[in-house]
């Protein structure tokens, strides 16, 4: 109980600090035990501009390479909807591991945070 009480506080915490707008939408991190999810949101108007995650990834790749792949994704999603800028949200995790992947691979492709 306690520690789910304590994940709701660091999520609040960090979320309060990072808020996107039209200019530079909220790029968000959702990890699973066995999945990654990359959405970059107006926060403004309430809506996801671009999506993506890694159910359509079938080959045989660890999490991480997984992670470095929907990093990409996103970047190129967001490219093709002339979306440069974004502010980072790690979304209660740490940054490091498969987050910092996706992080990293995405900003290799070109989104500016």
């Amino acid at each position: 109980m306690k520690k789910n009480n304590n994940r709701e506080l660091r999520r609040k915490r960090v979320r309060a600090k990072v808020t996107g707008n039209e200019k530079t939408p909220r790029l968000t991190v959702a990890t699973s035990l066995s999945h990654i999810r990359a959405q970059i949101i107006d926060d403004i108007k309430g809506e996801t501009l671009v999506y993506a995650d890694d159910f359509s990834i079938k080959e045989k790749k660890t999490k991480t390479e997984k992670a470095k792949m929907v990093g990409e994704a996103i970047a190129l999603k967001a490219k093709e909807k002339k979306i440069t800028t974004v502010v980072f949200d790690r979304n209660r995790r740490l940054y490091h591991g498969r987050v910092k992947e996706l992080a990293e691979a995405a900003r290799k492709a070109g989104l500016k945070f």
